[in-house]
């Protein structure tokens, strides 16, 4: 179906999802994964979505990564049973944690003695523990150096008899803030040279330890993981234009668009006003190509196959709570009328997808989501 005929459908903000991108997207990945040797544990915190999910199955993926434990359990229902919460263990949450553990196999987070000693009296089915290393984001985790705290954490899991240390755990966030391919290349080049020695000191204590890594930037460009033995990116399923800002994928690689009506134009300064505010996109923003503009999105338009880019700069340049204002260049400012809608690429396709809890793919399907 033609993308100006799904519009026609529509009178409210609605998330596209063009679902031909989007396999192309996971083939694309988990042939990176194959190709370098390592297994392939998508993060899931992206698409939130069991319909989506099994697009990953149909290419025969078996194990995953969420955010949360509520996300696993959510996932946990559509028949997923290997799951990683890439998130430090919320000892609070030890029942739905039990109730996971008695279906899935399921991976936790620690990066402290406490959390293992608060399992050690309230695990009731076994658990595996990654220890969460600090790569380089430095938003939490350990210093890949810190022994003593690895010692003590390590001779802790040991002491539990339902809790299996398997191996560590680290994400490359700091990608997220770099530009173009060396940038990248040197991060992922320093976030492996962080955690692989973790297995040289503690392979002969634990043979059958996993080095677990994985971003969307770096796996999007990388095709060597040497050392390690899983990668975990997320976003890459609908990119977005950070992604593209980053230098991680292609615009017509972006999976995902906001679809927004027109409701009051301004000729004196040709801008467009949508109903597509932070409550449909979020707040999240990046520069123009020139370094100075802050935008919160981009105008596309009906291509020969979903959308492409119209000529010139055409952007999201404030946002409020309903209210989205458009900036557009004088030819686009007049081919839109009030009551017309129009297509927004998101700078952060998790939090747009998050805010806007379903997505309606080019073919008029509705998919739901956590």
């Amino acid at each position: 179906m033609k993308l100006s005929s799904i519009l026609d459908t529509l009178s409210v903000p609605t998330l596209l999802l063009d679902e031909e991108k989007c396999r192309q997207n996971i083939r694309k990945m988990l042939g990176t994964a194959q190709q370098a040797g390592v297994a392939f544990r998508p993060h899931f915190k992206t698409h939130q979505s069991q319909e989506i999910g099994q697009w990953y199955k149909e290419e025969g993926v078996d194990k995953i990564t969420v955010s949360s434990l509520q996300m696993a359990e959510y996932f946990a229902a559509d028949g997923w049973k290997d799951i990683t919460v890439a998130f430090p263990v919320n000892v609070r949450e030890i029942d739905l944690i039990n109730r996971l553990a008695s279906d899935i196999q399921l991976n936790l987070l620690i990066e402290n003695v406490e959390s293992v000693k608060y399992l050690s009296d309230k695990l009731s089915h076994s658990v595996n523990a990654f220890i969460k290393i600090d790569i380089g984001y430095h938003r939490t985790g350990l210093d890949p150096q810190d022994f003593t705290t690895i010692d003590a954490i390590l001779s802790a899991i040991e002491g539990v008899e339902l809790l299996n240390f398997i191996g560590f755990l680290g994400h490359a966030g700091h990608s997220y803030k770099v530009r173009g391919k060396a940038a990248i290349h040197q991060v992922h080049e320093e976030s492996l040279s962080a955690i692989r020695p973790l297995r040289t000191k503690y392979q002969d204590r634990f043979p059958q330890l996993l080095l677990s890594v994985g971003d969307t930037p770096t796996c999007s460009w990388e095709d060597q993981f040497e050392g390690v033995d899983e990668i975990r990116p997320g976003n890459f399923v609908f990119y977005d234009l950070a992604q593209w800002r980053i230098g991680a994928c292609r615009l017509d690689q972006i999976a995902v668009a906001l679809a927004c009506p027109v409701v009051a134009k301004h000729p004196d300064r040709h801008q467009l006003i949508v109903y597509g505010g932070g409550v449909h996109f979020a707040k999240d923003q990046s520069m123009l190509l020139d370094g100075k503009t802050t935008y919160y999105g981009h105008l596309v338009e009906e291509g020969t196959s979903g959308w492409q880019l119209p000529n010139g700069q055409n952007y999201v340049s404030a946002l409020s709570q309903e209210h989205g204002t458009l900036t557009v260049q004088p030819d686009i400012f007049e081919r839109y009328e009030v009551g017309d809608m129009l297509v927004v690429l998101p700078i952060h396709s998790c939090m747009t997808a998050n805010e806007m809890k379903e997505y309606l793919t080019l073919s008029g399907h509705r998919i739901t989501r956590l």
